[in-house]
């Protein structure tokens, strides 16, 4: 376990370009309903969010004058329609929005919108952030790569998330984690080395504890957790190979430690391989999709010259790959590590 890697700048926001725009409006991404953050940004008036401990959550409840407000409600509405349902503008008059909370920890800043059925109480989350074409790429990837879909939007300079539901690992790690039986702690070991492999090759950075949930599922007699992560502003943009790697984060000593006291090496071994093989299957099955995002990618400035030529470098160390040295862009590098995973797969399984 070594020191956490340190990212001394703040991650600059970087534009969504026409090429990345085109791809956007092919694959049904961009929002047929004009919202700004920067609108967002207008409140009057805000108070504390604090948790059920009385702990202050770093969010704070926003407010707007009485015009505004009637304004922005009902777009935040059909923003909801549009990303959660079928863009069917009848179910507005069942929607409530109780409440729209700013983030002042981070680097997106993200507004979260808490969006309530009048007819039977349930609600959803929503999350509204300034376009970033780092945070973008990330999304997509999540959404082809992931066996978790992940609905997104984009208006011009404005970005909507579905939120993502889960356990933040931070507080299950230190509430909940030591109430696992020995079985499960098992299984939590053999996620967290998948969610490393995944994160790495492809390039997800800063998966630091409160980067990421646990989504626990009942099966039967046993409880399944899966990892996910929530945050992508870090999507191809450190030179530091080992921002891509979760067990490098000091957050993450107690799955690092998990991983050791529960897996042995070949174990640990097993399940990259299984989890290389999965995203080589999907990267197959997703050809086209993945080529014209990459494409796009490796035309973008998406990180400093300085970052790429560090990261490229070594990733060949790591890999003796040389495809990684040649690499001209962030989207390069990606490209030469998906490349790197589907070969070697295509070697293992020729014969089968």
């Amino acid at each position: 376990m070594s020191e956490e890697p340190i990212m001394v700048f703040k991650k600059p926001t970087y534009p969504i370009n026409n090429s990345l725009l085109d791809y956007l409006e092919r694959f049904d991404r961009i929002s047929k309903v004009a919202i700004s953050y920067d609108d967002l940004l207008r409140f009057s008036g805000s108070v504390t969010v604090y948790d059920k401990q009385n702990q202050d959550t770093l969010w704070i409840r926003v407010y707007y004058n009485e015009y505004e407000r009637m304004e922005i409600d009902l777009v935040l509405k059909k923003i909801y329609s549009l990303l959660l349902s079928d863009g069917n503008l009848n179910i507005i008059k069942f929607l409530n929005v109780d409440s729209i909370d700013y983030c002042t920890f981070g680097n997106s800043k993200p507004f979260r919108i808490k969006v309530r059925n009048i007819l039977n109480d349930n609600y959803t989350h929503f999350y509204v952030k300034k376009a970033d074409a780092s945070r973008v790429y990330g999304l997509e990837l999540e959404h082809i790569l992931s066996p978790d879909k992940i609905n997104f939007l984009v208006y011009n300079d404005t970005l909507i998330e579905e939120h993502i539901i889960g356990i933040p690992g931070d507080v299950f790690i230190n509430k909940l984690l030591k109430d696992c039986t020995e079985t499960e702690k098992s299984q939590i070991a053999k996620e967290f080395v998948k969610f490393n492999e995944r994160s790495m090759i492809r390039l997800l950075g800063d998966m630091r504890a409160y980067n990421y949930v646990i989504v626990p599922s009942h099966d039967f007699d046993q409880v399944v957790y899966k990892i996910r992560p929530i945050d992508f502003d870090q999507q191809c943009y450190e030179g530091n190979f080992k921002v891509y790697r979760p067990q490098f984060f000091k957050e993450n000593y107690p799955m690092v430690k998990l991983v050791k006291d529960k897996l042995q090496n070949s174990s640990i071994e097993q399940y990259k391989d299984e989890e290389r093989a999965v995203l080589a299957k999907r990267i197959f099955s997703a050809e086209y999709r993945i080529k014209k995002l990459l494409q796009i990618m490796g035309n973008d400035v998406i990180a400093p010259v300085e970052h790429i030529e560090q990261l490229k470098l070594e990733m060949f160390n790591y890999t003796h790959d040389v495809n990684f040295k040649r690499a001209k862009s962030m989207g390069n590098v990606l490209s030469s590590a998906f490349d790197f995973v589907t070969r070697n797969y295509k070697s293992i399984n020729i014969f089968k």
